[in-house]
């Protein structure tokens, strides 16, 4: 079968990968659609330390083609949406609602592919980016038919890391003035999600003045290319300020446009190495700074409520496919998605 592989030199696509079958308590699918994210190209610049040679992918959507002994949420035919949260279920984290925080969801990469005689990693324990791929049950949320794959695929990551942002971690509120440092796939999703929140002011903030448009399409109010002209429009600070680009410069910046009991939320990736700084001082007033993993999501409740409010009109998810690639074009898709011409590039198998 067709995949997209890293194997620490070069991205290959290949088309001699093999997939095992599902064991107890997983489920194989066949991905039909994978978003693109920066996540990804992450892996292959070295931000995300990772294993290779490695199947890339981590944003899919696809229909169930076998499922594991146990296994009765999801059958085959079914479509889901591919979350990366491999959790256990049994732990005091996911016991309190809390699976982002499940060790057993962080660094335990597995290798259910082979290529040849050599066992192949799955990257955040998905992998979209291979015509099948084998996750845990949990990891598999059924979706309605009537949701096309290519959309349903964005939910995965950056819905669940962008909108559960918002209501999940900083719990925006009615009325609130929100800062988005961003308009990338990630940024737009932050974005959309302070408007369904019912946030008063959500001023977002990218050096790309082309990304203007787009950003007011999913709820901005106001338009920035730099973090200097915030001040002018929230005098006192904003209550919220969300960092998805990965800058150390630019999480000072979320921090020093706090209000008074202000939070900033960090959903950017700088490298692992990379340190931030800040005035203790200018943390007394109640500031908080918030890392978050994956939106603090709870992908079964989530994605269900995402596609719910995607169906009623609330969620915007279409406009986030800029454009769709065969997975063969895969080349392309990375060069456009680093040159910050799509929001979000999808493969297509």
């Amino acid at each position: 079968m067709r995949a997209v592989m890293f194997d620490g030199k070069r991205i290959e696509v290949v088309d001699d990968l093999e997939v095992r079958d599902p064991g107890p308590g997983e489920v194989l699918v066949s991905i039909a659609a994978a978003g693109l994210c920066h996540s990804d190209l992450s892996v292959v610049d070295g931000t995300i330390p990772f294993p290779v040679p490695v199947v890339l992918g981590h944003e899919g959507a696809g229909v169930v083609e076998a499922v594991g002994v146990g296994v009765t949420h999801v059958e085959p035919g079914d479509h889901v949406a591919l979350s990366t949260l491999a959790n256990c279920g049994t732990c005091a984290e996911c016991d309190r609602g809390r699976p982002t925080m499940c060790r057993q969801a962080i660094g335990r990469p597995g290798r259910p592919f082979r290529r040849g005689e050599q066992a192949v990693f799955q990257f955040a324990s998905n992998s979209a980016f291979a015509e099948r791929t084998v996750v845990k049950a949990v990891q598999a949320v059924r979706i309605p038919k009537d949701i096309p794959l290519p959309s349903a695929a964005l939910i995965g990551c950056g819905v669940l890391t962008g909108v559960g942002a918002v209501l999940n971690r900083a719990r925006v509120d009615r009325g609130d003035r929100v800062v988005v440092i961003g308009a990338g796939g990630i940024g737009l999703n932050v974005i959309q999600g302070a408007r369904i929140a019912g946030a008063l002011r959500i001023v977002a903030v990218d050096a790309n003045p082309a990304k203007e448009a787009v950003a007011r399409q999913f709820g901005a109010t106001d338009f920035l290319t730099s973090v200097e002209g915030v001040r002018d429009l929230l005098p006192t600070g904003a209550d919220h300020a969300f960092e998805c680009v990965g800058r150390v410069e630019l999480i000072r910046a979320a921090v020093d446009l706090l209000d008074r009991h202000g939070q900033a939320v960090l959903l950017g990736v700088p490298a692992a190495t990379a340190e931030a700084s800040f005035l203790v001082s200018s943390m007394y007033l109640d500031k908080s700074i918030l890392g978050c993993r994956y939106g603090s999501s709870r992908p079964q409740r989530d994605i269900a409520l995402y596609a719910d409010l995607y169906r009623t009109g609330r969620l915007m998810l279409d406009e986030l496919v800029t454009e769709t690639y065969p997975v063969e074009d895969f080349e392309r898709a990375a060069a456009d998605a680093e040159a910050g011409k799509v929001a979000r590039g999808v493969l297509t198998f």
